[in-house]
Parts: structure tokens; sequence; C-alpha cells
């Protein structure tokens, strides 16, 4: 994992090596006696204390068996793992196509029951169409260079949109309303998305906010797109990949953010009426 991944991911694997360098002191071993009991370049032990290299699981071993605590192992590796976990490159996440990459989420929105969504630069999945969605995974995989498997990708999130009407699932969406005039599709499909959308939000469980652009940013700008998985995680998109976040500090963060943001978005009647507007803009399109 490169060390500048995300700010979230630095931090803790700066923290994680800050436990190892307090190991090693309260071992009395220096970095040069580590590296010497190692066989690990004198740079290494420098490197992972500092955050600038993430060990491997076989490097925490010999540093907590050296450091004569190896009862401390699976505490470490637990960690490890959790850093490794917090950024997930698409290249490996969707290395197989985006089809599979959807199904492995499938468990994380089944099992959820509260959702947060906020977008900043298109609708979000669970109010797109099949064109749109067909459109936004097309695009996707054609720049990360992944195979454009987008006909069965589009099955799987249309599947999960199925979640607005089962069991005891609530959503709340909230985008700018620069996101209603994203033209990625023909003014007659933009057209017949935002009807989607206004029939979407009337559903009972779902709520629908919209940031006009006229609203006072003092108090709240844009900010990353990103889900909230009822109390317990954040998914964050990157550019090179996403952030998964489940420290209760962090959630809590995204969770203030999402607040402060529908705290300025027109909700009910008010904001369906800005989708229907931008819907009459791409109507008068075909004329």
């Amino acid at each position: 994992m490169a060390s500048n991944t995300s700010s979230s991911s630095q931090e803790a694997l700066n923290a994680l090596g800050q436990r190892l360098r307090e190991l090693r002191l309260d071992a009395g071993l220096s970095g040069r006696d580590l590296s010497r009991l190692t066989g690990w370049p004198p740079s290494k032990v420098s490197k992972i204390e500092n955050g600038r290299q993430a060990p491997s699981t076989e490097d925490v071993r010999q540093w907590c068996f050296h450091c004569r605590v190896p009862e401390q192992i699976p505490d470490f590796i637990t960690s490890l793992r959790a850093v490794e976990g917090m950024f997930v490159e698409w290249r490996r996440m969707e290395r197989t196509g985006l089809k599979q990459a959807l199904e492995s989420t499938v468990p994380l929105h089944e099992k959820t029951k509260r959702f947060r969504t906020y977008n900043a630069w298109l609708i979000p999945g669970i109010l797109q169409t099949a064109d749109y969605t067909k459109a936004v995974l097309s695009t996707i995989a054609g720049r990360r260079g992944v195979p454009d498997d987008s006909d069965e990708a589009v099955k799987v999130r249309l599947k999960r949109q199925q979640l607005t009407r089962m069991g005891d699932h609530r959503f709340a969406v909230i985008v700018e309303e620069s996101v209603l005039y994203s033209s990625i599709l023909s003014p007659e499909l933009m057209y017949r998305q935002l009807e989607y959308v206004v029939d979407m939000s009337a559903l009972q469980r779902v709520s629908l906010g919209v940031i006009p652009r006229s609203a006072d940013r003092s108090s709240m700008w844009a900010v990353e797109s990103f889900w909230i998985y009822d109390e317990d995680r954040v998914t964050v998109e990157l550019v090179s990949g996403f952030l998964n976040l489940t420290r209760t500090h962090e959630v809590r963060m995204y969770a203030q953010a999402f607040a402060a943001l529908s705290a300025i978005a027109l909700h009910g009647p008010p904001a369906r009426d800005l989708v229907l507007a931008a819907a009459r803009t791409y109507r008068d399109l075909l004329r």
C-alpha cells in the first residue's frame, strides 16, 4: 500500500508505526539492533515506524518476536489488515470487470438499514435508470482500463434498487443541483432519468434533498461523494480507489457533514420542483 493514498489511511499507518516503535523501545532495542536481528536494511525500521512503508504480515511477526512479545502478534496483524482494508484500489477491485465489483457490495447493502449518501457529480446509483447506469459504468470501464461488462453490471445495480421496496431499508439522498444538469445522456434520456428521480423520491423509504445553486455555502461547501451505512461504515470515492472507513470518529464526522449538507438542501416538494425544472430544460431541447 502506498503511503500517500489518503490522509485517513496514512494516519492509520502512522499510528501502527508508532505502536511498533513503542514495542522496540520497550524491548530496549535500537533501530540498528532490530535491523540486525531481522536481517533488514537499517532504513526499513525507520520507514515503518514513520509511516513511509507499510509492513507485511511477516514483518509484523518478526518485529513482535524479536521484541519478545509474540503474544501480541495476532493483535498487530489485525491492526495491519484494518489499515490495508481502508484503501482499495479500483484496479484491484475491478480487475475482472464491474459486475463482480458490484456483486461484492451486495451483502453490505442487504444488511444495511439506513443509507445516507451525498453526491456532487452524479445521480446516485439507487436513483439511476438503466440507461444512466450503463453510461456511467461504460465510462468507468474505459477510464480505468477494465473489461467492459456494463450490460451485466447494470442488472446487478438495478437488482440492488429493489431494496427501496423491501424490508425496512431507508435511503436519504442529497445531491447538488448541478448534478441534475450534468448531461451524460441524450436530452431525451436525461429527461426520463429526472422523471425517474421524481418517481423514486415519492417512495416512503426514500428521502431526496437537492442543494440549490443559490444556497448559502458559508456553513458547508461541496465535499467528496460518500455513502454512510448505518452507523458503522463510510465509503468515499476517489479517482484511484475508495476509502473504507470504520473508525467511530470518522463515521461520526461524515454523519455530521451529511447533516450539515442536509440542512442547506431543499426537501420534499421544493426538491422535486428543482428536479422537474431541470427535466423541463431537457424536454425543451427535444422540440
